[in-house]
């Protein structure tokens, strides 16, 4: 028998190699004998470089950048030498976790230590870059990234902008003509987990500036300073990038790649199943497990446990997810080919008790997974 494993990370609890290990013991308990076939993913939020770095034989580059609000941060990035790629996660340098929530104000934050971290990525001569774009504590349209790489955002008067979310309907032009000459013919890759468009209801203020402390009345200058940063886009670079799936992602910065790197937008699993091989690892199995910290009807939109299980089923394969909670609105993954959803927690725990332990219960609930699926084919 073959199994695989195919977790994402716990958020907060386990790394996706980690959830891989623990879950490898739970099965080894219940089928001694079976081939198991490890491939932690990630969907381009929490864990991408981790994911790669075992995945592709890469290594660990850990640079000081600028944080979202300015302050110096230590931030990771992946570098698969036989590639010539790197895979940057833009929340180790402008992420939400890396702020105390009094410091929480998307009017405020920048992507600049994000475009800093790319600097780095260039310096070992790339010709491929991966930028997972979850997780942002920012919404400045990706100017602060762009700018760090010799972009220039300059007001009515000529003078450079700061590049932080609330100053975005003060630029008046955009100039490219500094920007990082070994950008050229770099092949960029932007992926996210949302497909969210860059404006309106749907976009990347109304959506996600909230959870990033902006209150009403600054959701409503956010969304209109992105709606002219658009314009300005359309205007100076010929690209329209308001309903571009994805656009609204990491406060825009999805749409900042796509317009001043000319990144294409690509759902996160995607990509990250594609690069792990995936697909080979499921030659021959008869069983796949996944798992990721929360599973809900979300779960559906492009998270990295629906996307194992897509694959599973286009090859008759069943496939079991844990989940650390187990939300509502599951219908909508059996049709994706998640055919059943396992909690890891043993009973009643608070969030903390479950973190605490959660390498062992994801290992027991993996165990108890095999031999519910072994009793089924008895």
């Amino acid at each position: 028998m073959k199994i695989v494993l195919a977790p994402n990370a716990l958020k907060g609890c386990l790394t996706a190699s980690q959830a891989t290990l623990a879950m490898a013991r739970g099965v080894a308990r219940a089928c001694p004998n079976c081939e198991i076939a490890q491939v932690p993913v990630a969907d381009g939020g929490d864990g991408l470089a981790d994911v790669l770095i075992n995945a592709l034989n890469g290594k660990a580059h850990t640079v000081t950048v600028t944080g979202p609000r300015g302050d110096p941060v230590s931030a990771m990035f992946c570098h698969v030498p036989a590639r010539r790629l790197a895979a940057i996660e833009m929340a180790t340098a402008s992420g939400l976790a890396l702020l105390p929530r009094d410091r929480f104000n998307p009017m405020l934050t920048t992507t600049l230590g994000t475009g800093e971290l790319i600097s780095a990525a260039l310096d070992l001569e790339i010709s491929h870059l991966v930028v997972g774009i979850g997780g942002s504590a920012t919404n400045d349209g990706g100017i602060g990234m762009a700018a760090a790489l010799g972009a220039r955002f300059l007001d009515r008067g000529g003078a450079p902008v700061e590049p932080v979310g609330g100053v975005l309907g003060s630029i008046e032009r955009i100039d490219l003509g500094g920007l990082d000459p070994r950008l050229v013919g770099l092949r960029v890759e932007a992926i996210c987990d949302v497909n969210n468009p860059l404006l309106g209801e749907r976009g990347a203020a109304c959506v996600y500036a909230p959870q990033k402390g902006a209150t009403p009345e600054q959701v409503r200058v956010l969304d209109a300073g992105l709606a002219h940063l658009a314009a300005v886009i359309e205007r100076d670079l010929g690209l329209d990038v308001r309903e571009l799936p994805g656009a609204g992602a990491a406060g825009g910065l999805g749409a900042g790649l796509k317009a001043f790197l000319n990144a294409e937008l690509r759902r996160g699993v995607d990509l990250v199943l594609d690069l792990t091989g995936l697909d080979e690892h499921l030659h021959g199995a008869d069983l796949v497990l996944t798992a990721e910290g929360q599973i809900d009807f979300q779960t559906t939109f492009g998270k990295a446990p629906a996307g194992v299980a897509e694959r599973a089923r286009a090859r008759g394969i069943p496939c079991l997810a844990i989940a650390g909670s187990v939300g509502s609105g599951l219908e909508s993954l059996y049709e994706r080919g998640i055919d059943a959803v396992l909690s890891l927690c043993p009973g009643p725990l608070s969030l903390e008790q479950a973190m605490v332990a959660g390498s062992d219960y994801l290992a027991a609930a993996a165990e108890q997974a095999v031999r519910i699926f072994l009793a089924g084919r008895r």
